[in-house]
């Protein structure tokens, strides 16, 4: 079954989810990856104001390609997790609700979606281009200098996602080999 979400995420909206959930989220939505992250994590250190209101917020890995004339984003797959690692704790205590990304997350990040009622998304690698039409919106509002790693304010519609890792800190990646491994030994 596939379960509808708009953004803003709460707390009470991610806890009803569970790893393995497909999910089509709508809504507004951020990008960044690990340039933007320092930054905003280095504002924090330095009680700055953020360029936009993290509570509740979901964060999408990406640095977009460039857009091909008369579209609104180009192509935009997901980039691999662990390179925000470092920093995605710290954003998570101050109110980063959801994360969008590929790959598996180190124990400290699966420990502060717990402690912090977060929530860890995959998106499909290699299908940059299906991400791009769930785009209905592209502005840059931040960072203009990192290029394509610049923070970007997106409008999404049913952007079809996966719960990597729940609120309970089930993780996906961690279920699915323990099933697998389980089966193959019956055989």
């Amino acid at each position: 079954m596939m379960i509808r979400l708009t953004t803003p995420l709460t707390e009470e909206m991610v806890q009803s989810l569970k790893a393995g959930d497909q999910v089509l989220l709508s809504g507004v939505i951020y990008t960044g990856r690990d340039a933007a992250h320092k930054r905003l994590v280095e504002a924090l250190d330095h009680n700055e104001p953020l360029p936009f209101d993290l509570q509740d917020a979901v964060i999408y890995f990406v640095g977009p390609a460039p857009a091909a004339p008369g579209e609104i984003i180009g192509s935009c797959g997901p980039t691999t997790s662990y390179r925000m690692d470092a920093y995605s704790p710290r954003l998570l205590e101050v109110g980063l609700r959801g994360m969008i990304g590929k790959g598996k997350r180190n124990q400290e990040v699966v420990d502060a979606i717990v402690a912090h009622k977060g929530i860890y998304f995959g998106a499909i690698g290699g299908a940059g281009a299906l991400m791009a039409h769930c785009i209905k919106k592209a502005e840059v509002i931040a960072y203009e200098d990192l290029g394509t790693e610049a923070i970007r304010r997106l409008v999404v519609e049913d952007m079809p996602l996966t719960v990597i890792i729940d609120t309970q800190g089930h993780d996906l990646y961690q279920l699915g080999r323990e099933a697998y491994l389980h089966y193959a030994r019956k055989d």
